[in-house]
């Protein structure tokens, strides 16, 4: 059921919770009733009772509450932990595991997994995705932070928005990257055009790459070759899908990324079920002690499969 305010006029002359039942799909009377004796219902503008009787052409204005959010609950699902002290976990998160709840999304999420492996991280930051300072795509995987405690949680959100965090991530790209190395400076919002989509567009929130390509590869496909870039990308921002939307956005989209432009790609046909983007080193400083640490995720099969078969 929507929420927000609503209103139906009435057809008939009737009690104003059995003609609120009746105008609203799926709602009963019990459940206007009680709408009613929350003073979320008024007729023409003024607060009545469930038995008062409305008439035709009266208009019924109804206040639908936004629904209790439910919080995560724990699940025990196994993590790759990098790294853990008494600020923070680092976690190698898998290709395939949201990061957090949400809708279609309800549970098998990594937020789940770290409330059984950390109960106490419930109360650290949004209820609903306690502990999370930052967050991977679904398909995307590698290192992520977990903040344990309060303190560390604002240390750690103070370092991303400062930009003091350095992310790197691997990536295999369709084509040749031309330069081989540099910095792409494109604005990043939804798309106009599908909200579904990130895409670059003038007045959009300014987003910058580095990127450096390591290997370009040959690789004989249905009778053609095609070329192939294994990029090391530096996020100095921290937009949605940025390396997704700034690579397709040179004509070199990630292998496996079907919704940025790799789609009819052999490559991705073949052997690239989701996009091939790891989050592969995180440099940042613990909380409490100043240290710097610097966290490497290894490269999953999944990828390393990709790679070998461009090596040949």
């Amino acid at each position: 059921m929507d929420t927000g305010t609503r209103t139906f006029e009435v057809v008939k002359s009737n009690r104003l919770d059995k003609a609120l039942a009746t105008l609203v799909e799926g709602l009963s009377r019990s459940a206007a009733q009680k709408l009613i004796d929350q003073t979320l219902v008024r007729v023409n503008g003024t607060l009545r009772d469930a038995s008062f009787r409305v008439q035709p052409r009266d208009r019924i204005a109804v206040d639908f509450p936004a629904p209790p959010a439910v919080l995560p609950q724990a699940e025990s699902i196994a993590l790759d932990v990098l790294f853990e002290d008494a600020d923070v976990i680092a976690i190698n998160k898998p290709a395939g595991m949201v990061v957090h709840p949400a809708a279609g999304n309800a549970s098998g999420t990594l937020v789940n997994a770290l409330l059984a492996y950390d109960p106490n991280i419930a109360s650290v930051g949004e209820a609903a995705r306690p502990g999370i300072v930052h967050r991977l795509d679904k398909e995307t995987s590698g290192v992520l932070l977990v903040a344990k405690h309060a303190v560390a949680y604002r240390a750690l959100q103070a370092q991303f928005k400062t930009r003091t965090i350095k992310k790197t991530y691997v990536a295999i790209c369709v084509g040749r990257l031309n330069p081989q190395r540099g910095t792409i400076k494109m604005p990043i919002a939804r798309d106009p055009g599908d909200r579904k989509r990130m895409a670059v567009v003038t007045g959009g929130r300014d987003s910058v790459t580095q990127y450096a390509v390591t290997e370009v590869f040959e690789h004989r496909a249905n009778g053609g070759v095609g070329h192939y870039s294994f990029v090391r990308a530096q996020l100095l921002t921290g937009r949605t899908h940025q390396l997704r939307v700034h690579f397709a956005s040179l004509g070199t989209p990630i292998v496996g990324d079907a919704l940025y432009g790799a789609k009819k790609d052999p490559l991705t046909r073949q052997l690239a079920p989701r996009q091939m983007l790891h989050s592969s080193e995180l440099i940042f400083v613990l909380p409490s002690s100043a240290q710097t640490v610097k966290l490497f995720a290894p490269i999953p099969d999944d990828m390393r499969r990709v790679l070998d078969e461009l090596a040949g």
